[in-house]
């Protein structure tokens, strides 16, 4: 990633003929090395969309869970569907052995995504992604 923004910045430096970085900041990596690191990055990419109907959601929690509960399953430029079990057309590009196991089990998927939005004291447990309450104690 690195080599391509490196690249481009030349390019576009030379094209416009000025200097200096494009970007806001340098590129970053961290190398994912424990299951708990695995999960968060997992659980990062498929509810970053969500910030498009509720920016605030991370510092304030989630505002209407069944809005964004409709908007995350209808959302069709992530995975997340796929993830779900849902049958689609993008799934043919979407390699799922590149990630563990327990990602491709749907339960599990939607009981980590359902942590994440929980932390909000106001949500139900009834309001659990299509889990079972018993489902979140597996």
């Amino acid at each position: 990633m690195q080599k391509v923004c490196t690249s481009y910045s030349k390019y576009f430096n030379t094209k416009y003929k000025r200097t200096g970085g494009l970007f806001e900041t340098n590129f970053k990596s961290s190398y994912i090395d424990t299951d708990t690191y695995s999960k968060y990055i997992f659980s990062y990419i498929h509810l970053n969309p969500v910030k498009l109907i509720d920016s605030g959601w991370k510092e304030k929690g989630i505002k209407d869970i069944e809005k964004t509960k409709n908007f995350l399953e209808n959302y069709e430029w992530s995975s997340y569907q796929d993830y779900c079990g849902k049958k689609r057309d993008q799934n043919k590009i979407l390699s799922k052995k590149d990630f563990p196991e327990y990602f491709n089990n749907p339960k599990i998927f939607k009981k980590e995504i359902f942590e994440w939005l929980s932390f909000n004291p106001d949500i139900s447990p009834k309001l659990d992604f299509g889990l079972e309450p018993n489902d979140l104690d597996k």
